[in-house]
């Protein structure tokens, strides 16, 4: 019984493993970009503009699962709308510890509470080169998995 025990704790291990790879995967994948100088009209000036690999061109509009941080926004307790960061907090984007690339907007079927610690939720993905004012990465219909 005990060998028994040991054997289905050590295939939960390595499944479990292999997701969170997976989905650290995925943050490496998301940072398969380049960028591009292109006039704004609006601005009045050149911006850089993501250029998306043929590896991310593939998930648009696929459902991705992935690993993440909660990213605090004005007013936020139990969203469906909120950023979710490939970095804690400290190191995110807006914090000056990583790239634009590490994060995205999350758009929920259903609430999620706050937390400081990671967080999985599967959702689809949508990429976005046009909008200077949204993130380049958004996750629709997404749910958090347990």
């Amino acid at each position: 019984m005990k060998n028994k025990l040991l054997i289905l704790t050590a295939i939960f291990s390595i499944g479990f493993s292999a997701q969170l790879l997976a989905q650290e995967h995925m943050w490496k994948t998301l940072g398969k970009i380049t960028y591009k100088k292109e006039y704004d009209e609006m601005l009045g000036f050149k911006v850089d503009v993501p250029v998306f690999s043929n590896d991310v061109q593939k998930l648009e509009g696929r459902e991705i699962t992935i690993r993440g941080y909660i990213i605090p926004v004005e007013g936020y307790k139990s969203h469906k709308e909120f950023i979710l960061s490939a970095y804690p907090y400290s190191m995110c984007f807006f914090c000056g510890g990583a790239g634009p690339e590490t994060v995205m907007e999350v758009k929920g079927k259903s609430a999620v509470a706050f937390t400081a610690e990671p967080i999985t939720i599967k959702g689809e993905l949508h990429l976005n080169s046009t909008d200077i004012n949204k993130l380049m990465y958004s996750l629709t219909n997404a749910v958090k998995v347990d």
